[in-house]
């Protein structure tokens, strides 16, 4: 049991105790003190058992604080309030839960979830847009990872809609292909830059330049259609627009840390379309409209939703819904989450409604949009239509070239290798958790110092946390030869002591949390916290002056803090070195 449930179970006890058969049903709450003046943890249930039990909320707290069981009784409890009990739980209880503070419950045993994350589209170099997706998503799967789940990382690849039937028109129409041998992705994002902004006519334009972009929209949809129905020429530049940016993403997810259990994409599910749009037919739920086919979802506030356009080409709805069918088939999840931004909202609404009416989800099965705000510049929003980016290897560059400056200029002594790696690993670092930290639906506008913060909140700054805390153990190693930090008795006296190991203890319920809400925030708020509060200790207490036996006590307290720093950075996709 953690410490937690040890407690709501001996206040349970006293609950039984107290009040019987007439309690049958209720269960009573646990949670970390708001005010640590009046206790570690507290319960504020009784109010709730007003009405239940006919007695006023103080008399039921009092009752069951006289009912507690008092053999190897875990705390101390205390009525505050109109019913409030506060429990102060022993040294000996504390010390002894710090011995799997760190240990994450296996909450999600037994259970499956799928995550589909990152996403970027074939012939497009990620950008700086790309970023939200990717590190919340990994920073969720490793979160679920870690709490015992079986999860299904899917990389579904941006690979067979209109996109492809712009850049096909574009390449057959002036491709440059030295450009291409040379730089493939950025001759294809010039393609796809330059025949987009031909689908498009100013305000002012002609007429007869407003009917040469709508014939140049035309065409290019027309290509996308060829493509969908397996013309051997699109197919086979398909095919190589795939294969040259898939090898430009992995030599970016391998810097990130990033990986995936499965790549389909969008092109994957290409067989089953024509199907999808038959079953919704059979079903009653798709009609034609002007030549295309929808599902009109106006009476459940969703608007209509196209499944088959005029052309006879197929959009997101019709191929998110295949995806669903596969992945229920393929893998049976409890849990499908999808990490995109806010433009999305209505869409996955819309598929996720219709998925249900279909009667393709099980009962159970949760379907879940896990949106984030765009990612800005200073002067407007990212468009890769417009040309106006920062590619993602320019961004981690930068954030290495700039960790690297400040490297160099502590002076410490280091090889070239070492330097480098620790410039990756601060830099990358830095830019995941200048993401990470904030709410995933708040709008980021992304500025390089704002990034690549190397102070504060940051997450530079927790590396250097733990990197401080990993040498004063090496010297604590040194100075008490003989001594074991695992192993030490912990002395527990001290409210700044005390303080320390409570905030140690909430690490797994900042884990749960993180899960329970897909957002990351919460775990590097606690990460935060921690280190704050380790702050305080080390700058209040001598470690390696103290008499041995406090000492000792001091250093296991510093040993578990490093370590649950460097497990919570881990599930954020922070590494944490030792040296900095």
């Amino acid at each position: 049991m953690s410490g937690i449930s040890q407690l709501e179970s001996w206040l349970n006890a006293g609950l039984s105790s107290a009040f019987g058969e007439a309690a049958a049903g209720t269960s009573l709450h646990v949670q970390p003190a708001t005010d640590t003046a009046f206790g570690d943890f507290q319960c504020n249930d009784a109010m709730a058992l007003a009405k239940k039990l006919r007695r006023p909320p103080r008399a039921i707290a009092e009752a069951i604080v006289a009912a507690l069981p008092a053999d190897a009784a875990p705390a101390s409890a205390t009525i505050a309030g109109p019913g409030f009990i506060n429990l102060k739980v022993s040294s000996d209880w504390l010390a002894a839960e710090l011995d799997r503070a760190a240990t994450l419950p296996a909450a999600g045993e037994g259970r499956t979830v799928v995550i589909d994350y990152s996403s970027p589209n074939v012939a497009k170099p990620m950008h700086i847009g790309h970023i939200r997706s990717t590190v919340i998503g990994n920073a969720l799967h490793r979160i679920f990872l870690a709490l015992g789940y079986k999860v299904i990382a899917d990389n579904h690849i941006g690979a067979w809609g209109t996109l492809f039937g712009i850049i096909i028109k574009g390449y057959r129409e002036f491709l440059d292909r030295e450009a291409l041998e040379r730089d493939p992705i950025e001759e294809l994002q010039r393609i796809y830059v330059e025949s987009y902004s031909r689908t498009k006519a100013a305000d002012d334009a002609t007429e007869e330049q407003k009917a040469a972009a709508a014939a140049w929209l035309d065409a290019c949809r027309m290509e996308t259609v060829k493509l969908q129905q397996g013309d051997p020429d699109n197919r086979a530049l398909w095919q190589e627009f795939i294969r040259l940016s898939l090898g430009e993403f992995d030599k970016t997810y391998a810097r990130l840390g990033v990986k995936f259990d499965t790549a389909r994409g969008e092109s994957y599910y290409q067989d089953q379309l024509a199907g999808v749009v038959e079953s919704l037919e059979k079903a009653g739920l798709a009609t034609e409209s002007d030549g295309a086919t929808i599902v009109d979802l106006k009476e459940d506030g969703l608007d209509v939703a196209i499944v088959r356009k005029r052309d006879g080409g197929f959009n997101y709805t019709t191929t998110d819904i295949a995806t669903v069918a596969t992945r229920v088939r393929d893998y049976a999840p409890d849990e499908m989450i999808y990490v995109t931004d806010e433009r999305q909202q209505l869409h996955f609404k819309q598929f996720f409604h219709i998925c249900r009416k279909l009667g393709i989800v099980p009962e159970g099965c949760e379907l879940k949009h896990v949106w984030f705000g765009l990612m800005r510049l200073p002067e407007g929003v990212i468009s890769t239509r417009q040309g106006n980016l920062i590619k993602l290897e320019t961004l981690l560059d930068e954030a290495e070239r700039r960790a690297r400056a400040i490297i160099d200029a502590s002076g410490k002594e280091m090889s070239e290798d070492d330097k480098a790696r620790l410039a990756a690993q601060i830099g990358i670092g830095a830019i995941k958790y200048a993401d990470l930290s904030h709410d995933p639906q708040t709008m980021v506008t992304f500025t390089w110092d704002k990034a690549l913060a190397l102070e504060g909140n940051s997450g530079p700054y927790l590396q250097y946390a733990h990197a401080r805390i990993c040498s004063l153990l090496d010297k604590y190693r040194a100075a008490a030869s003989g001594s074991n930090p695992e192993t030490s008795a912990l002395i527990l006296d001290d409210p700044v002591e005390r303080a320390l190991a409570l905030h140690l203890l909430k690490y797994p319920g900042a884990v749960l949390r993180a899960a329970e809400s897909c957002r990351p925030n919460v775990l590097a708020d606690y990460l935060y916290a921690l280190s704050q509060c380790y702050s305080s200790f080390y700058q209040r207490f001598p470690i390696l002056k103290a008499e041995p036996a406090v000492r000792d006590s001091r250093a296991r307290l510093c040993l578990l803090t490093a370590r649950t720093l460097r497990a919570g950075l881990d599930l954020l996709g922070i590494e944490a070195p030792e040296r900095i």
